[in-house]
């Protein structure tokens, strides 16, 4: 299986150093013979058609940007888009940043390798948030694969274990916290009973938080993590702005002490529950389930016979998300390998 990585963060050095640890394992276990042909970046792209060996991938990651200046097979200033139009490739894996404004550029990425036929793994949320429905109806019209599970619950397979787990019930709500540093905050403030500035300050400290924390604190990310379980769970087709979404800013120390004295805390919580998703802080009892602390994450399926199944898990995370990656591409592989037996 060839594969194209575009991005090279975090995300995307997990990644190659996933693929590139226990090579011959995933070989001789699952016949997956994965070759990264090509990595695009913002600077340009390295490119070997015949595969980046796990030595070059270990030095591009050593040497550091600009990652085409590799002296053997750079190509500065050569664009992602143009890499996914040239190369050759089975796959595509989007590990660009999340921007929820207009999903660019991952949303191009994304659609450029469903026109030439390429499957695409992503971690990234922009694109599916915005736009799912018509990415799914892209990706079916050109025969083609859209994996995704890094997007939500990061290396904890939330997606897989609804949908194959609990294949022949019936799912009738989800509920979960699915954005562990919205979760980091609220349990410092009901645990070390400080300020909402004060633990957000501490969870940008940790790196948990951006500078910019609008993303997590006014609950963009996990409004997105809903529309994705709606669609691919619960068959809804619905985008961003059709969630009822309200962030943390306004959760007041004195509302978690008095949900306390009830046994209860506050949780930011996502839920597809009825006619309209939602994300909003919900006081939840302290044996619930879904209580987990600090950077968890944690969803509720809510089924006709099983009934409540909880999962559990870290959420986020470089290696965790590489992870969910390489999952995806034996999923792909998987059904490729299927499609050839019939």
């Amino acid at each position: 299986m060839r594969i194209i990585l575009v991005g090279y963060g975090v995300v995307g050095k997990g990644v190659t150093s996933i693929l590139a640890r226990r090579y011959e394992e995933k070989f001789t276990n699952y016949g997956f013979n994965p070759k990264i042909v090509a990595i695009a970046d913002i600077d340009g792209a390295v490119i070997n058609p015949r595969g980046l060996s796990p030595e070059k991938l270990e030095a591009i990651k050593q040497r550091g940007y600009p990652i085409s200046a590799d002296p053997e097979f750079g190509h500065p200033g050569k664009t992602a888009l143009d890499v996914i139009e040239s190369v050759e490739a089975e796959v595509v894996v989007e590990v660009t940043p999340v921007n929820i404004k207009n999903a660019e550029p991952a949303l191009s990425h994304i659609t450029k390798a469903f026109k030439t036929g390429k499957h695409v793994v992503t971690t990234n949320k922009g694109p599916l948030a915005l736009a799912m429905p018509a990415l799914t109806e892209l990706a079916e019209y050109n025969k083609v694969y859209l994996r995704f599970s890094g997007t939500v619950g990061g290396g904890t397979p939330m997606l897989e274990f609804a949908k194959r787990c609990l294949a022949g019930d019936k799912i009738l709500a989800i509920k979960g916290i699915l954005n562990g540093t919205t979760n980091y905050i609220l349990t410092e403030m009901s645990q070390n009973r400080i300020s909402f500035q004060e633990a957000l300050a501490n969870a940008q400290k940790l790196g948990y938080a951006e500078r910019e924390p609008s993303m997590d604190i006014d609950g963009f990310d996990t409004a997105a993590k809903v529309v994705i379980l709606a669609n691919w769970i619960m068959n809804r087709k619905i985008t961003l702005k059709e969630v009822d979404r309200t962030g943390i800013r306004d959760v007041s120390l004195q509302a978690l002490d008095e949900a306390s004295k009830r046994g209860n805390t506050i949780k930011l919580i996502g839920s597809i529950d009825g006619d309209t998703p939602t994300v909003k802080p919900m006081e939840i009892a302290k044996t619930n389930p879904l209580c987990v602390s600090g950077v968890l994450n944690a969803i509720t399926f809510s089924t006709e016979f099983a009934g409540e199944q909880t999962l559990v898990g870290r959420g986020a995370g470089g290696m965790e998300t590489a992870s969910a990656v390489l999952r995806d591409l034996l999923d792909i592989r998987h059904k490729l390998a299927t499609k050839m037996l019939r």
